[in-house]
């Protein structure tokens, strides 16, 4: 029987929980045993008792809920975490390893099978990235809102404008799941939306969503540059997965936005597509750089941990289930799209965007495996 351990969260803000009570118990039909830290669905408003009776074991200690086959978290683990890190406890999470060295030489030193909820595809999709993508850009349009009060710094600007005043101007940078949901979103409320890709069929898709009412533009170094320049807000989504984020927009490109103007890096979990961004937290969100509010928290669906909670973990299920049935290796081997999950093993960097962040070897993850 594979033991299944869930932690509570510990960095800071995190409110959501990996799984749910449904999920428990789907867990417990396929023949795993659960064990759930005290109090980690609280803050997404599960409690204990909803998952006792779904069938999962209830500790009072971290290490309890980490000593499991396979330990299933929300979010990376942080440093007073690593002591419980160990070759017989696989991880699944959010790992954003490219942008944490620190972790990563942890995973390889105690040669954890880690596998990262971001690089797990199928079809070409990011399926567990996906539903977090989606909360996250939809709230960047709901806090870049904000930042343009005055009261957090911004220029006072209306995103959806008046009868006697004109709508605020977003720039979305990226037609992903994140871009095209933040554009479907400051559209309807009627700002004046611009959404840029390298992808055409992308770009395209963020035209219909929005009805028609984002304008479309193909990046390029100077395109971003002036839609930059034009936004009351920016929300900037480019990532490649496994990768640290490129970064398309440069401090003098922030320099030319207008004072009190709003940046939202919703990329900064792979450390950022603005070169003035760096992390912040839910308790502390903003600051201002080059007279420009930034907003960089590293786990913005966490905002909305019910909801995220949700999403997340009908993601993950499939995944959960084919562990429990197969365990940890046999599901790798069973599907190609999991394995590229897999980022660490066995002390080797089997995910091939993390290696060329640190300059290190790559073992492709099939041959890790083997």
């Amino acid at each position: 029987m594979m033991r299944i351990g869930i932690p509570r969260e510990t960095k800071p803000g995190e409110h959501r929980v990996a799984v749910t009570p449904s999920v428990v118990r789907a867990l417990r039909e396929s023949g795993a045993e659960v064990v759930l830290e005290t109090g980690a669905g609280s803050a997404s408003g599960f409690a204990d008792g909803e998952y006792r009776d779904a069938g999962a074991s209830i500790v009072s200690a971290a290490p309890e809920a980490w000593s499991a086959d396979l330990v299933v978290k929300v979010k990376e683990p942080l440093p007073p975490e690593f002591p419980y890190l160990s070759k017989s406890s696989a991880l699944f999470t959010f790992l954003h390893l490219a942008a944490i060295p620190r972790l990563a030489e942890a995973l390889l030193a105690r040669r954890v099978t880690a596998i990262a909820y971001e690089t797990v595809t199928a079809g070409g999709a990011l399926p567990i990235l996906r539903p977090m993508s989606e909360v996250a850009g939809i709230l960047s349009i709901q806090v870049g809102a904000r930042g343009l009060e005055k009261g957090c710094g911004g220029r006072g600007v209306l995103l959806a404008g008046t009868a006697g005043s004109p709508p605020g101007d977003v720039t979305v940078l990226g037609a992903g799941v994140a871009g095209r949901s933040a554009a479907r979103i400051a559209a309807a409320i009627g700002a004046n939306v611009t959404i840029l890709d390298v992808d055409a069929e992308k770009l395209s898709a963020a035209r219909s969503e929005t009805g028609g009412r984002a304008r479309a533009l193909l990046s390029a170094t100077e395109t971003v540059a002036g839609a930059v320049k034009e936004a009351d807000l920016l929300v900037s989504t480019v990532l490649v997965a496994g990768e640290l984020a490129p970064r398309l927009v440069t401090r003098a490109m922030i320099r030319t936005m207008r004072p009190g103007a709003v940046a939202v890096d919703v990329a900064i979990d792979q450390g950022g597509s603005l070169e003035t961004s760096r992390p912040t937290t839910h308790a502390d969100p903003w600051f201002t750089e080059e007279r420009v509010v930034h907003y960089c928290v590293t786990n913005m669906p966490a905002a909305v941990p019910r909801t995220s909670t949700q999403g997340l973990a009908a993601a993950t299920l499939p995944y959960l289930l084919s562990f429990s049935e197969r365990g940890v290796l046999g599901a790798l081997r069973s599907d190609d799209g999991l394995l590229q999950g897999l980022n660490t093993h066995d002390g080797r960097v089997t995910c091939a965007g993390v290696a060329k962040a640190f300059g290190k070897p790559f073992l492709p993850p099939g041959d890790a495996i083997r």
